[in-house]
Formats: structure tokens, C-alpha cells, sequence
């Protein structure tokens, strides 16, 4: 684990930037902290193309004393027109390198300790895709794939995201909790975590969803009592775009998304990143 100290500052997050919107691409532009200690989580989904991506997070990396980021879907997808056509693994791999190279933080790296007020935590980047578990339990993968398809709420990613060299998405998604299973096992135990995720580790917070048949492309049951077993004091997320604050067995789960334009016309005030440690009072 490496330790950053921390003066004055804040651990701060936000998710679902999807910068190809010209909106969206100016409110990252916008973004500074508010002292300079402060650290930005990205929680995924910053764009599609990876020159975006490395062009948001380069931005708020000049901007932050430190920023952590783990993937969303949209950065895995394999675009039509895409200058760097990369595919599953390989794709994940390469914005990986890009993040090193601009000093951000991945899933890949060393567990970063935040120091500052709050702290001290383990902040955990995790990596871990989804499985179709997050469906109906009276039917089968290929059940709630069809009823998905017959009500038109189809997750673009059964087109764009290609799990390559894994032969499906949920054994890309089983190899990735082998993985990160094994690195949460060897870190400080005595440490409380920060754990931060796409997707939501539970399934409760998709409840909100307008279609509930959308949730089998939302995570992974596996992961339904991670925020205990590795003692977390907050969990981050994004995806669902409906930002939030919510309570499960007394740990403090953050969605924190940006989300799209038209999706913020009814919010009051401009977006900002949401404050995870201290926690706000």
C-alpha cells in the first residue's frame, strides 16, 4: 500500500462523466478542488474513446493532489470508427498504461492509504464487471436476456463490450473477483476500506430502477457483503445515475454520478463531486 499524507483536504468523488458530451466535457473543465490536499475518485465511465478518457483525467490529475479511477462499461466498449480498436482485456490494459502514465491511480496499483481527515482508510479501486446474477431468481440467464429484448431495455454493452480473450462477460467478471479477492485478503486488515466500484456492489440500490429486468447488467451478487467482509466505512459507485446517499448494515453507500445532460435539467445548483471522507455531517 502506498500512503499519501494529506493536509486540509478532502477525499472526494464523482462517476459517469461521459465527456463526448460537449456539456458534460466543459463541467469537467470546471471542476477544481476546493484545498489543495483534496483527492477525486472516478468511478468509471469517463467516455468511450480513450484519448477522452485520458483527457479528463489528465485534466483533473494537473488539478488534484491525487486521483484514483477504476472502470465503467463505457470504457471498455470497442466503438465503430475508434482510432484504437483494442478489445477486452487488452483494452483494459491499455487505458491502464495510459493512467500510469499521467500519474492516476487504477485498479493495478498499489491500494492508496488516504491520510487525511477521516482517515486513515484504504481507498480500493476494484475492477469487477458484472455476472447476470442481478435478475430474477425464478429464471435463468437466457430468460431475462429474452424478456429484456422483448421490452427493448437492452444494455448497449451485448454489442460494444467484448470480453476478449474470456469467452463471456461473467467469466471475465469471474476471473476479475479471483483476483481482487486475493489482493483485499492481503491488505491491512486494520484499516477500514473505501471501496470503490462501477457498479453497485449490492443489489438494493437498483431497486430504484424504472426497469428492474436493466439490473442484470448492474454487478454481481457475489459481492453482496463485501462492505462487511472488508470492513468498509463507505462505498462508491456510479452507473445506475441516480445520485444518492443510502444506508446498508451501517455502512454508507455513494452514487455518485454526473450522468448525462438531459438527465440534470430538473437538478437545483450545479453538480459537484460528492465528499466521502470526512464523512459531510
Amino acid at each position: 500500500m502506498t500512503g499519501r499524507r494529506t493536509k486540509n483536504g478532502r477525499l472526494l468523488a464523482i462517476s459517469d462523466l461521459h465527456v463526448a458530451h460537449p456539456e458534460n466535457r466543459a463541467l469537467v473543465e470546471s471542476l477544481r478542488p476546493g484545498a489543495p490536499g483534496d483527492w477525486l475518485i472516478v468511478a468509471g465511465d469517463v467516455g468511450e474513446r480513450i484519448s477522452d478518457v485520458e483527457w479528463a483525467l489528465a485534466t483533473l490529475r494537473d488539478r488534484f493532489a491525487a486521483v484514483v479511477w477504476t472502470p465503467g462499461n463505457h470504457e471498455l466498449w470497442t466503438t465503430p470508427g475508434d482510432p484504437e480498436p483494442l478489445r477486452g482485456e487488452e483494452r483494459y490494459r491499455r487505458l491502464v498504461q495510459v493512467c500510469r502514465r499521467i500519474g492516476v491511480l487504477t485498479p493495478e496499483d498499489p491500494y492508496p492509504v488516504w491520510t487525511g481527515e477521516g482517515g486513515p482508510a484504504t481507498v480500493v479501486p476494484l475492477f469487477l464487471l458484472y455476472d447476470y446474477s442481478f435478475r430474477d431468481p425464478h429464471t435463468t440467464k437466457e430468460e431475462s436476456l429474452a424478456q429484456a429484448y422483448r421490452l427493448g431495455v437492452v444494455c448497449t454493452d451485448e454489442i460494444l463490450l467484448d470480453p476478449h480473450p474470456y469467452p463471456s462477460r461473467e467469466a471475465w467478471c469471474r476471473a476479475r473477483l479471483r483476483e481482487t479477492e486475493s489482493r483485499l485478503d492481503a491488505r491491512d486488515p486494520d484499516l477500514p476500506t473505501v471501496l470503490v466500484n462501477h457498479f453497485p456492489l449490492l443489489r438494493e440500490p437498483t431497486r430504484v430502477l424504472r426497469h428492474q429486468v436493466f439490473a442484470q447488467w448492474c454487478g454481481t451478487e457475489h459481492t453482496a457483503d463485501w462492505h462487511l467482509r472488508y470492513h468498509a466505512s463507505a462505498v462508491v459507485y456510479g452507473h445506475l445515475h441516480v445520485p444518492r446517499t443510502t444506508w446498508h448494515d451501517g455502512v454508507r453507500f455513494e452514487e455518485v454520478s454526473l450522468g448525462y445532460p438531459r438527465e440534470r435539467r430538473h437538478h437545483a445548483g450545479p453538480p459537484a463531486p460528492r465528499q466521502i471522507l470526512p464523512a459531510a455531517a
